[in-house]
């Protein structure tokens, strides 16, 4: 797009979030729901992690990564949901442009650190399905630590490129963002300089961070479902998938979201439905996340009963 003629423009230092614009008892009932879900996303993640890091039976590289994307899960809602909160109470509230960035910044960091972290939880169940004798040998401890690592690094590194030069923008009156945070689509429309390079920068960021990612899952999901079919016995077979389901859902309802408001969205989208499909990723997703795993997985259960036995026994 083309930079407007900046002359008598003002340059600003905070924006204005209008989150969702309603009633005083309408925004009171959300505000409640949205703090039990909130609440009800973080405990629940950290009860993953808890379960991963003091049950024996858990040390493995399935629920190592499990603990990464809970991990993730926390950093993500908590960037936003707090201000969000705020912005309910007050019907609107105002943020500064450093904070803008940094929320920005840390909401992309996760995503593409989700995006990442749910590659290589599908590289795990591949292997671990397609080539189960050489299973223990391929995800050694060294190397889970290693592809978490990376997946932490390049979410973190990389999005930070097109966060520098969204900062060097210009952006002038009204600074009013139509969203409850500071997001990437809606914050350009603030600004009164040139975006065509931030606008290419995501552009070339999403190849590797969301195309990429999800080209391969896709690839090792159609694998993994060959080989499923493939497998003789009945019982087996449900065996084998029900170690991958849980995955696939988290997966299935992540994208979708993701998709829906970056790579394909609608014009209507970029207004009302986008809000509502951001809360999805924002805080539903990380809510629902250990919900699926915990309700799909014997594991899970049996770690958290033995742990409240022993507590019991305190």
């Amino acid at each position: 797009m083309n930079a407007p003629n900046q002359n008598n423009l003002t340059l600003i230092t905070e924006f204005f979030l209008l989150g969702f614009q309603g009633s005083r008892h309408l925004r009171l009932v959300l505000f409640c729901l949205l703090l039990v879900i909130y609440t009800a996303a973080i405990c629940g993640n950290l009860l993953i992690i808890l379960l991963v890091s003091i049950s024996k039976n858990l040390h493995t590289p399935m629920y190592f990564f499990l603990a990464q994307l809970s991990i993730n899960d926390i950093f993500l809602t908590t960037d936003v949901v707090p201000k969000m909160l705020r912005i309910l109470l007050n019907n609107g509230a105002t943020i500064t442009f450093n904070d803008c960035i940094t929320q920005l910044y840390f909401f992309g960091a996760t995503e593409a650190s989700e995006c990442l972290i749910l590659t290589v939880m599908s590289y795990d169940r591949y292997v671990a399905i397609c080539n189960p004798l050489r299973y223990a040998s391929i995800m050694t401890s060294g190397h889970c630590v290693r592809l978490a690592s990376m997946c932490w690094v390049l979410g973190f590194s990389i999005v930070l490129t097109y966060i520098i030069t969204t900062s060097m923008l210009k952006f002038c009156e009204p600074n009013v963002i139509d969203h409850f945070f500071c997001d990437y689509v809606p914050l350009l429309e603030n600004a009164c300089s040139d975006t065509f390079i931030v606008e290419l920068e995501v552009t070339l960021l999403s190849v590797p961070l969301v195309i990429f990612p999800s080209l391969i899952i896709i690839v090792l999901y159609a694998r993994i479902i060959v080989t499923i079919v493939r497998i003789p016995s009945n019982i087996d077979r449900k065996k084998a998938f029900s170690t991958c389901s849980s995955h696939l859902i988290v997966v299935c309802i992540f994208y979708w979201t993701i998709f829906s408001v970056y790579v394909f969205p609608t014009r209507e989208q970029k207004l009302t439905v986008s809000k509502i499909l951001s809360l999805l990723y924002t805080v539903f997703t990380p809510f629902i996340n250990p919900i699926i795993y915990s309700l799909r997985n014997k594991d899970i259960k049996n770690a958290l009963q033995k742990t409240r036995n022993k507590l019991s026994l305190l």
